[in-house]
Order: structure tokens, then sequence, then C-alpha cells
């Protein structure tokens, strides 16, 4: 690289176990934020992830790799972990270097002895998921250490997420290697663990023996490599301050920032077919509910309301208990009512299931034979009108429908008719006795009972164009009114934003991430359709009341009411997007760059105050803080770049 003698330059690698590989939220998390990242940093920013040639080649195109990072390759490739340059077929195609890190097994003693030595981090056991992110981690530190030491004008900023990406940072640490680091965890791995088996978490919190309970739930070696992480960064992050507080007393160090989720508003932008758009998919659920529910008795579609929950199958933590709860009062109440609408009440997870229910699926496949018959006969009708009116008169009733249609349809109605209620799950569990969200639907004799406004529907799957929904997610999520998600263990929690960015009112609480991030900065937020429920401080009777009461309010809400509601939803989402949350993530690289000032700078010449003239100015995640006025400018003269190929030649999937 030539850059002018008093030039340096800075680059950004985010390095994250999911990037160019769908497992996970934190894949939602690098994917949206990528094109905010593209913007600030241009050519100069990076992922890092591990290869997976099966996964990474749906979403990474391979690319000639840049001639100042040859060098760096060449020696990875002699030590038998060969890297791939390239680019993330997603917005903003950002610049992507995938390792092919499994070369690194044969090095495993070695690395272990060495996390042993230099980190007094012991590995207990073999441990296949550990091991290939030893070999990962390795691989990493070896890559930031030939390019930074092969590129010396250049200030490296490396950013990792979660106990995946995070053995890299101790090893840099103990290496000294002049790189400013960054670690986010997004949820604490003995967070997960001790919230799902322990109903007081957070209040039991401050006394808990995080080595002690590492060992009991057998993941020591996961929660050592995340301590270390925690204590080796130049920057310790979180997502939210809910997280903030378990890390502080699980990991042993007070984050230094808050860094928020945002969303990718464009990804679900709908403009004048917002509505439309409701309208359509909805007339697919109602499909749905029709093949599911029709067979067995009837009722008023245009006075049916669609709830639902979705997420991870925790029934504790993911609030489920609270739903099915809230839903047995909310029948009691529309029962008192006259002429109740009905609510259709989904529970949407991926559960262990043996395969469909033989009863459910016989009522989806006769209902498509009944769709099937009517188009069919629909095009006889049509011409048998058609040849009337041209003939010049009125066609009657018994020249249409002769006995012949009217025997037809009557079979197809009959094979559809059943004695027995709609099932309440869509598919056989594996432990049908035992299953929570079964157990507390029968505790509550919710049963799809026809003299019960309350419906529920169990599919322990993901929705998907496959599904018996025959809808995507998002389509599915679109065509209901409500999404609600009373969690109890949720570090950021984007199920109620997704809900908002596609116009539904929607339910979080103060132990999410985000519903704390929306009791905090949006005092509005009831009047636009998001309830914040308190479960950190009321009780568990008067938070599922409390739920019961918002949901008791939607259900007299007449359509306009509802419409008006749904704008007001879908606007709010404009404070949650990554233009907005992006500016938390620039200040945490902006703080770590400072790490690598020499202690008689304040301010590398990477850093500008803000009236610079490429900076923007960076608020506070709290508002608060030594440099909450900082800004950070990312120059554009004499700037190292990652850019190989031109940004219009670069191919989009």
């Amino acid at each position: 690289m030539n850059l002018p003698d008093q030039a340096r330059s800075s680059i950004l690698f985010e390095i994250a176990w999911e990037t160019c590989s769908q497992i996970g939220g934190i894949y939602t998390v690098i994917k949206t934020k990528a094109p905010n990242m593209v913007e600030r940093w241009g050519s100069n920013y990076c992922l890092i992830g591990p290869y997976h040639q099966h996964t990474s080649s749906l979403e990474f195109e391979e690319a000639p790799v840049p001639e100042h990072l040859k060098p760096s390759f060449q020696a990875m490739e002699s030590r038998g972990t060969p890297c791939h340059f390239g680019y993330w077929l997603t917005d903003g195609r950002p610049s992507v270097i995938l390792i092919d890190y499994k070369g690194g097994y044969a090095r495993l003693g070695d690395d272990k002895y060495f996390l042993w030595n230099d980190n007094g981090i012991s590995l207990d056991g073999a441990d296949g998921e550990v091991d290939a992110v030893v070999a990962f981690g390795f691989a990493v530190t070896e890559l930031l250490r030939l390019i930074q030491g092969s590129n010396p004008r250049i200030d490296i900023v490396a950013h990792f997420h979660e106990w995946m990406a995070g053995v890299a940072l101790p090893r840099i640490r103990s290496l000294n290697i002049p790189i400013a680091t960054v670690f986010t965890t997004h949820a604490t791995m003995l967070g997960r663990y001790i919230a799902s088996n322990d109903p007081g978490f957070y209040s039991n919190l401050p006394w808990i023996n995080p080595d002690e309970a590492a060992r009991h739930f057998m993941i020591w070696s996961k929660y050592a490599i995340e301590r270390a992480a925690a204590h080796s960064a130049h920057v310790f992050t979180t997502v939210s301050e809910v997280t903030a507080r378990e890390a502080e007393h699980l990991l042993g160090r007070k984050p230094n920032f808050v860094l928020p989720n945002g969303l990718n508003a464009h990804h679900f932008t709908a403009l004048h077919e917002f509505q439309n758009l409701h309208l359509k998919y909805k007339e697919r659920i109602h499909e749905f509910v029709m093949g599911h529910f029709f067979p067995s008795y009837s009722f008023d579609l245009d006075r049916t309301l669609y709830f639902f929950t979705s997420g991870r199958y925790e029934y504790l933590n993911k609030g489920m208990d609270y739903f099915i709860e809230s839903l047995h009062r909310l029948n009691e109440r529309l029962k008192a009512m006259p002429n109740p609408p009905t609510v259709v009440a989904f529970i949407i997870t991926r559960a262990p299931t043996k395969n469909l229910n033989v009863t459910a699926l016989q009522n989806h496949l006769r209902f498509e034979d009944l769709k099937a018959t009517c188009r069919e006969m629909e095009n006889t009708l049509s011409q048998r009108i058609l040849d009337a009116a041209a003939r010049g008169r009125m066609p009657r009733f018994e020249d249409i429908f002769t006995s012949d249609l009217e025997l037809r349809l009557k079979r197809s109605i009959l094979a559809r008719k059943t004695a027995q209620w709609p099932p309440v799950v869509t598919h056989d569990m594996w432990d049908d006795a035992n299953d929570p969200v079964l157990s507390h639907l029968r505790h509550r004799n919710l049963f799809n009972s026809p003299n019960d406004p309350v419906k529920v529907v169990f599919h322990p799957d993901f929705v998907s164009l496959t599904s018996l929904f025959s809808l995507d997610y998002d389509q599915f999520v679109r065509g209901c009114h409500m999404g609600i998600f009373p969690s109890y263990y949720e570090p950021w929690g984007y199920t109620p934003l997704e809900c908002l960015a596609l116009g539904l009112p929607t339910v979080t609480t103060d132990l999410s991430g985000f519903g704390a991030y929306v009791e905090r900065h949006v005092p509005d937020a009831l009047q636009n359709g998001v309830l914040v429920l308190n479960r950190s401080k009321s009780s568990p009777d008067a938070c599922i009341e409390s739920l019961a009461s918002f949901l008791f309010k939607f259900c007299e809400l007449n359509r306009r009411e509802r419409i008006s509601l749904r704008n007001r939803a879908e606007r709010i989402t404009e404070r949650f997007t990554w233009d907005v949350m992006a500016a938390h993530y620039h200040r945490a690289h902006a703080e770590a760059l400072r790490s690598l000032a020499p202690p008689e700078i304040k301010i590398p010449s990477v850093l500008a105050v803000a009236n610079g003239a490429n900076s923007d100015t960076v608020p506070s995640s709290n508002g608060d803080g030594p440099h909450a006025a900082a800004a950070v400018a990312v120059p554009s003269a004499g700037v190292a770049t990652l850019k190989s190929v031109p940004a219009a030649k670069r191919k989009t999937p």
C-alpha cells in the first residue's frame, strides 16, 4: 500500500461465527447492520467468519484477494488454514474473509496448552464445539497478526461477537498485538442455562457463584472462554441493560457500552401496499383456519382475530406460560360478552415431534380437495352463464347448477365433516404427556371447544412455505393482528420489533432488552401499540392480568381503530432502524481506537472532534460518560482499502 508519509488509516474487522451462515439471532444482527457499516467505513470494513462450504456457498461470492492481503493469505495457506476472500451477497455487499480453520485441528493440543499456560483457560474433556471454536480463534489471531504486521500504518479495530469468536481476544492480549478490540456478548452462556432452570434468576443473580454454576451445568469451557474474552477486550459491550447487569455478575466485568440491536427497515417496507398485504396474507390464514376448524364447526372469519407468539421452545424463558394463562382469562371474559369475536392464538416454535398429526393433515388435505373442486366448478359455471347471456336470456339456477354438480359438491362437503373438535396441536409430540405447553392447555381446558371464543393452534415447527400455512414467516406475521412475547429471559428480542415493522401491535416485557429500551426511550409506546409488561417488579398474577386486559381491549376495537393502531405501530419502527442504532457501535469502535494511542496523545489521528470535515456525532448509549460528546471521523483521503473489485462491478444475487 502506497500511503502518504503522514497518513494513517483504520480498518474495522467484525468477527462472528454466524458470518455468511444462517444460524441464530446474531446472524440477523450482523447481516442487517452490514449496510450501515459499509456506508461508514466503505471498503475498510470486512467481516471474518469460519468457512463451511455447504452453507457459505449460498451467501458468499469469492473474489480475487487484494494485493495488501496476499502475503497474509499465503502465510495462512502455508500453515494449513487457507482463507477465502469475497463478498457477502446481502445489502451493502460487505467484504468477507472466511477461514478454513479445520486445518488447525492438528495443532489443537498445542493451542489448548497455550490457552492454559498463557491465559489460564483450562478446557476440560473433549467437546467438538469447543475444539472448533479454539481452532477458529487461533486462526483468527494469526490472520490479524499477519495483516497488522504487513500493514503497520493501519489501525485495526477487531470487533468480536459471542464466545464462539472469543478465543482470539485473550490470545491477542497475551501476544501484545497492537489491535483495538471490542467484544459483544449477546447473552451469557450461564444466563441462558440458569434462567431456564431458575424462575427467580434475576432476584438470585447477586448470589450466584458463576464458577460453581458453570461446573454444575457442565459448560465450564464455554464459560471460561467467554469470561476471558470479556476481560481481554479493550471495550466490552452487551446488547441491552438487562444483559449488562447479568454480564457484570456472571462474567465479572461491567460493560463499557450497551449496543442495542437495530432493524433494516428496507426489508419490511411496503409503502402503499401496507394494508393490502395484511389483507392478502390474512386471507391465506383464513384458508388455514377453514381447513383446520371448519370440519368440526364454523365461525365468522370477518370477526376473527389472529394472535401469535413465537421463538425458541423455552416454555418459561419465552413467557409461553404467561401467554397461555392470559388466553384463559381472555376466554372467560369473552364468554361473558354478547356475540364475542373469535380469537385464534398460534404458538409457533420448534419442538421434538414424530410427524404431522393425522387428523390435522387430513383436514387440510380435504380442504385442498374442496378448493380444487370449487375451482373446477367455477370454470363450468362461468361457461354456462356466458352461454345463456350470449343467447340473450337470463340464466336460471337449474340451468347453471345441475344435479351432477350439486352431488359432487355435497360429497366434498360431507367428506370433510367430523364430530371431533379441532386438534390443538398440528404434530404428534415426542412426549405428549409431559409437554409443558400441552400440559398448560389441558390445565386450562383450552381444547378448541365450539363454545370457547379463544381457539389455540400449537404449531411445533417453524412457519414456511412448505408448512401447513403455505406462508413464510414474514407473510404469516403480516396476516396476523398481534404478536405477544411476554419473555422472562430475552437479552434483546427481535420478534416484537419485527412485528412493529410489519404493522402489528406487540407485547414485550421489561426483562427483555428491547422492552427495557422501549420503556426508557419511547414514552408513548402504549399509544403506538407496544405494551411493556413489568415483569421485574410486578407479581405474575398482576402481569398476566395486565396482558389479558390489553388483549380484551384490543378485541373491543373496531376495524377502523385497528387499522389506525397498525399504522402507528409501523411508524414507530423508524426509532429502531440501524440508521439510528448504528451510532452506538460507532462510539464503541472510537473508544477502542483510543487504546492504540500513545499515552501522550489523547485522540489519535483517526479520530476528530465534532466539527471535522468528515465526522459525524455519535451519541452515547446512555447519554453520559466521558466521551459522550466525542465524534468519529473515518478519513476519506489516504485510506488503505480492502477493495479488489469496483462496487459497480460486483455481482448481485
